[in-house]
């Protein structure tokens, strides 16, 4: 891999010009696996000055030409996987198998979903049969601030990079200072693809500095967000004065409604989703409300999944959930789960401390609270970490009304075999998504939230959308040809 102190900016990996050292750890080990800059706000200048020059000239290409180039992308990702899941499981702590699978996989699907939406996109179109003579014109937004997390590093900056590349946008990203070596492989990557200098830019670096002076930057004209709600926040206060454009994919707190009537396996299986890569993701089902005929069988096979499941480092084989990214993220998880049991929820599974057997690394305890109410801590503020809670109720209406009861609407999810029922829970739902009786949404599917979980949607036509604007001209005349 390319030496990680340095960025990449204008096609060259170069020094920084005024950054400080940080050491990249190992969770599982807390050891030191690599040293990184983050840059400072002459870093980014230049960044940013490589891509508004590169714009004029990519903004110009068939967009045939740059699917083409997306298309190289994705042989040398195919190639390069091995060495993609590494670096993954070394710097934020995913298991290597799912690494392999879910983590690289996820990349490479969204690369290959935008490519086939690019593909069967009209950049340009008439307005419609009753004007045949206006033409709607999609064109790229500009030069756009890519600023995404730790927890899935190829999912959340193949969702952004991709797409803004097809639409013809130039880019500076800044991936999460915790896990910055998959960047660094892509930007390699991208580099091997032949696109042309300046398109794509990387600079190292973390949030009060690099972020903080790209989202409020003048040559900046859109910024997409992976993160916390606070962080979404203060990124749209600081866009505001030079009115970019922000898309914002923040945090969640879904509920998972399991009626008596849902399969066998749903408590298993959403104690299982929640538990998965180590409980750090957004869309995660962390609230499982259960209609109270079953509620106190659903409290033990929930306990039976936490007091099976493994917890070991990244390395070893296995369906093991693997350590939390950071010492910050352990604590904050230590002090949430504290918090339950102060405020008297019932601990079920797991609790405070590592797991035994782990002396070292930030491993958190598979952790189940039963008989949460909406007044505690644990079901208001998002855990992100391996930390379930569990709630009963009586009716359809108070399933709804718990589950809406959260500042957050990013994904919510229902079992039931009571088709009827699971639509009005789908039309009830304050969330941007809703996933039934364990099926995931297809290739292309919209991904964003309502409320605080944030504006906007990555993924399919919607994520490619995100980086166009429309131009609306007249007398364009009735011949026309259709560019894509």
């Amino acid at each position: 891999m390319q030496d990680a102190s340095k960025h990449y900016i204008n096609g060259q990996w170069v020094a920084s010009i005024d950054g400080r050292e940080m050491a990249v750890e190992n969770p599982s080990t807390e050891q030191k696996i690599a040293t990184i800059t983050l840059g400072g706000v002459a870093d980014a200048d230049a960044a940013v000055a490589a891509a508004k020059a590169a714009f004029p000239a990519w903004a110009a290409t068939d967009p045939l030409d740059r699917i083409a180039a997306l298309e190289r992308l994705m042989e040398v990702y195919k190639g390069q996987a091995e060495d993609m899941a590494q670096a993954i499981s070394f710097e934020m702590g995913a298991p290597i198998a799912l690494a392999r699978t879910a983590q690289v996989g996820a990349g490479a699907g969204h690369l290959k979903n935008t490519i086939r939406t690019a593909k069967g996109f009209a950049f340009e179109r008439p307005l419609g049969d009753h004007a045949p003579c206006d033409m709607i014109l999609y064109e790229p937004v500009g030069v756009c601030a890519l600023i995404t997390p730790w927890n899935w590093p190829m999912n959340q900056v193949m969702l952004k990079v991709v797409p803004a590349l097809a639409a013809g946008c130039t880019m500076v990203l800044k991936p999460a200072e915790q896990a910055p070596l998959s960047a660094v492989l892509l930007a390699e990557m991208i580099d091997a693809a032949g696109f042309p200098p300046g398109v794509f830019n990387l600079v190292n670096g973390d949030g009060a500095g690099v972020g903080a002076h790209l989202t409020a930057h003048p040559d900046v004209n859109m910024v997409s967000f992976t993160g916390s709600t606070r962080a979404g926040v203060a990124i749209s206060k600081a866009a505001a004065d030079t009115v970019k454009r922000v898309s914002l994919e923040l945090g969640g707190k879904g509920a998972n409604i399991i009626f008596a009537d849902a399969d066998e396996k749903a408590v298993t299986r959403g104690v299982r989703h929640c538990f998965n890569n180590s409980g750090q993701s957004c869309n995660a089902p962390t609230r499982m409300l259960v209609e109270r005929s079953i509620y106190d069988h659903a409290i033990e096979t929930a306990r039976a999944v936490a007091e099976k499941t493994e917890v070991g480092p990244a390395d070893i084989e296995g369906r093991q959930i693997g350590p939390v990214v950071s010492e910050t993220q352990f604590n904050k998880i230590q002090y949430l789960i504290k918090r339950g049991i102060d405020e008297h929820a019932t601990l079920i599974a797991g609790g405070l401390e590592r797991p035994d057997g782990l002396n070292r690394g930030h491993f958190v305890r598979p952790t189940i609270f039963a008989d949460v109410t909406p007044e505690m801590t644990i079901w208001k503020e998002e855990i992100f970490g391996p930390v379930l809670t569990m709630t009963p109720f009586d009716s359809e209406e108070e399933a709804i009304a718990l589950a809406n009861d959260t500042p957050y609407g990013l994904t919510n999810y229902v079992q039931t075999a009571d088709k009827s029922r699971a639509r009005r829970l789908a039309r009830g739902l304050r969330s941007g998504m809703v996933e039934m009786n364990g099926k995931f949404g297809a290739p292309g599917t919209p991904f964003g939230g309502m409320k605080q979980s944030g504006t906007g949607r990555e993924g399919g036509v919607w994520g490619l959308e995100e980086f166009l604007e429309v131009k609306a001209v007249t007398d364009w005349g009735r011949s026309w040809q259709r560019f894509f």
